[in-house]
């Protein structure tokens, strides 16, 4: 009899929800948008309200309404969410108050204990898997950064600048996190006591998904935060040109470059000033490489160390209307995941071969080209993500198959691949040498205009 898994996808733009049967075919999915951040002063970034659990109940009930099958043939339920957040949970396991988005400066910044109600400090998977099981157990794999983990084995130091009772029990991914709850089950439409496995930070569930297994791949993943990444066995504390986190099989580690932040929030914002996202990949295809002499700088969110950094269009001149716009974006995101991508591959000692793409921008062919056409490399389509590297971590988890490597052969499944075109490689690798010293320009520009 066919087990189906349900694979959860909470992202900073939206929660998607798949169901997939055991080899990696989708049979129901649902997506619903997160509510605008709020933004009440400069550096705080938080989600409105109880938004987060809000939108799993929407999006777990709107698939479970399409799939064929009953709640109860769902097997086990594989948890994602969004990395870097912050939750402050009372002792019943609600909110104090409203999550703190990866983008809120404080999360840069261990926890500082200003409100008294707060009884546990968690990632916003912990919080998650709270409400959704009744027990104070996340997944080691969401907790990097100013979080008191210990990244070599994977759990707390032996003395946290945050008390440990304030802390969650830690496992590893694709282990059990719970049951769902009879509360739960009304709120998300899925059958009391069905088992929720720990799966990891969002990035490395949507490698897993991606089918990313080796030093020899580079994975593009295209979501508000784009970042180049590869796989190892390797903890890397001290590296200059990426950084190292925990990925989504226990015991190996996420490489990950340097990144661009808002990086696909900046193609949606350009598609709902300029238009249908059809038209402007149509549209940005007849436009030469190089969009005719027009460049994007994407700073539109500021990095921490250069505060004063904005996004910005060079090189008008009359020749250029909205799909040039466009086009320069899409360049400008692999251009810079380009240079960051090799960065990360000389001091890995490595080379990558192809070039895999995740995320919604993955789905437009002149992307994947340009992608092809920067790295010089095959880009290959990710037909997965992270609600289907969610879903092998309950596959995993309820012996569906025997392991990682075994559920991945089994689930996921090759891509459209696209070759790269030599003459306009040659171009995108002159230009690349202009991408990685404008900042030198922009930066003293916008630190005298942030001075006025």
């Amino acid at each position: 009899m066919t087990r189906y898994l349900l694979g959860i996808d909470n992202g900073s733009q939206s929660t998607k929800v798949t169901v997939f049967d055991e080899r990696g075919v989708t049979r129901a999915s649902a997506r619903v948008p997160l509510r605008p951040n709020d933004t009440p002063r400069p550096g705080v970034v938080e989600h409105p309200e109880d938004d987060l659990w809000d939108s799993i109940g929407a999006a777990t009930r709107a698939a479970l309404a399409s799939f064929d099958g009953r709640p109860e043939d769902i097997a086990g339920v594989g948890l994602c969410t969004i990395r870097f957040c912050r939750a402050l949970l009372r002792a019943d396991g609600t909110l104090a108050q409203p999550v703190l988005s990866w983008m809120d400066e404080r999360v840069s910044r261990p926890y500082e204990p200003t409100n008294p109600e707060v009884r546990y400090v968690s990632a916003s998977s912990g919080y998650i898997t709270a409400r959704m099981t009744g027990r104070f157990r996340d997944t080691a794999a969401n907790y990097q950064g100013v979080w008191p983990i210990d990244t070599d084995t994977w759990s707390w130091v032996d003395e946290p600048a945050i008390p440990r009772e304030m802390l969650f029990d830690l496992v590893d991914p694709g282990e059990l996190l719970g049951t769902v709850t009879t509360e739960a089950a009304a709120h998300t439409g899925l059958s009391v006591g069905t088992p929720v496995f720990a799966t990891a930070n969002d990035k490395a569930v949507e490698a897993l998904g991606s089918g990313l297994a080796d030093d020899r791949t580079l994975l593009l993943s295209l979501g508000t935060y784009i970042a180049g990444m590869t796989t190892g066995s390797r903890n890397v504390p001290d590296a200059k040109a990426f950084w190292t986190n925990f990925a989504c099989r226990p015991g190996r580690y996420l490489y990950e470059s340097h990144g661009i932040r808002r990086g696909m929030w900046t193609v949606s914002w350009l598609r709902d000033l300029l238009g249908d996202e059809e038209a402007l990949n149509a549209g940005a295809a007849e436009v030469p490489p190089g969009s005719e002499g027009l460049i994007a700088v994407l700073d539109w969110l500021a990095p921490v160390e250069a505060p004063d950094r904005k996004g910005a269009f060079l090189g008008f001149d009359g020749r250029q209307g909205r799909f040039h716009l466009y086009r320069a974006v899409l360049e400008a995101i692999a251009l810079t995941l380009c240079g960051n991508g090799a960065a990360m591959a000389a001091e890995l000692g490595t080379e990558f071969d192809e070039v895999l793409v995740s995320g919604g921008g993955a789905g437009s062919d002149v992307l994947m080209r340009i992608v092809a056409d920067a790295f010089g490399k095959p880009a290959r389509r990710a037909e997965g993500g992270a609600e289907l590297g969610a879903a092998i971590c309950a596959a995993v988890g309820l012996g569906v198959h025997s392991g990682f490597d075994e559920a991945v052969t089994a689930m996921v499944r090759p891509g459209v691949r696209f070759a790269p075109d030599p003459g306009t490689h040659e171009l995108y690798r002159r230009l690349r040498q202009t991408y990685e010293q404008v900042r030198g320009y922009t930066d003293p520009l916008f630190g005298w205009l942030a001075r006025q």
